[in-house]
């Protein structure tokens, strides 16, 4: 038989873990049993990924990056060059 703890929740935080149920007759413990496995990184980030974000971090901080609007622009210039249509254009057809 498994070992019971009982523990005090304010209702704010039991209508929490309501609101995170599965289905509505799964039990606390296994709502509290998946938050809290789903808290640990498993995977944790390598040295090189972590290189990688703190010069991606230092890149925007420096402003070197393009926006979406301009990224689409740069797609849609190079859709215009090879097709001579604009996406518009080649959906319409």
């Amino acid at each position: 038989m498994a070992a019971t703890t009982t523990i005090c929740l304010e209702p704010e935080v039991k209508e929490l873990l309501n609101g995170l149920k599965i289905h509505p007759q799964e039990s606390y413990n296994s709502v509290v049993k998946r938050l809290a496995t789903n808290a640990y990184d498993w995977e944790p980030l390598s040295e090189e990924s972590i290189k990688q974000i703190e010069e991606g971090l230092r890149d925007y901080r420096e402003g070197k990056f393009f926006t979406h609007e301009e990224v689409w622009g740069e797609i849609e210039k190079e859709r215009r060059e090879r097709t001579g249509k604009t996406k518009v254009e080649e959906c319409t057809e």
